[in-house]
């Protein structure tokens, strides 16, 4: 697959590559420790924010091995209110982990699942695309719940399995095949 620019619309949202301009509400959500708390990635200082920005420009989908993170984007609005990242796998592009971020304002509006439901239509529209997997810590009932709501199969629970903002962790691994998709 040749690497382009990716975006997606939903109903009230606009996921596309990030932008110098989404500096002020990325750092905003980014710098807060409770959107942290259940993250591969502590808080961010507005330079560190800038510079994860400026590092995602150049980067487009389709690159295996390659994690692209996109804004997600309020039509109403025009702001930014979370991210999500994809990344095909090294091995098999046919393979894709995910992950979305959204800003406490947003939260508990429904978002998370739009955003989820386009990524997954979005990747199981692709020729021959197999499976999408999502890990998250495994004290994060939120977005577990939301996985399973959608269909995600869990596959494995990995205790103590991270060392992170000074103590272990545990971590679930979710699945989705093609065919749970469109059953």
């Amino acid at each position: 697959m040749d690497p382009f620019l990716l975006t997606l619309e939903t109903p009230r949202l606009r996921i596309r590559p990030l932008r110098p301009t989404d500096l002020a509400d990325f750092h905003a959500y980014r710098a807060d420790p409770a959107v942290t708390r259940y993250q591969g990635f502590d808080v961010f200082s507005r330079e560190q924010a800038a510079a994860f920005i400026a590092q995602q420009l150049p980067l487009e989908f389709g690159q295996p091995g390659q994690w692209v993170q996109y804004g997600i984007e309020s039509q109403r609005t025009g702001r930014l209110i979370g991210d999500c990242a994809v990344q095909l796998q090294q091995r098999d592009a046919r393979m894709a982990e995910i992950g979305i971020t959204i800003a406490p304002a947003a939260q508990r509006q429904g978002y998370a699942r739009e955003v989820l439901q386009a990524l997954l239509n979005f990747l199981f529209n692709l020729p021959d695309f197999h499976r999408v997997v999502e890990t998250v810590d495994a004290e994060n009932a939120a977005s577990i719940a939301l996985l399973e709501s959608l269909g995600f199969r869990l596959e494995g629970e990995f205790r103590d399995n991270i060392f992170f903002k000074g103590q272990w962790g545990s971590e679930r691994q979710y699945a989705m095949l093609r065919r749970e998709w469109e059953a």
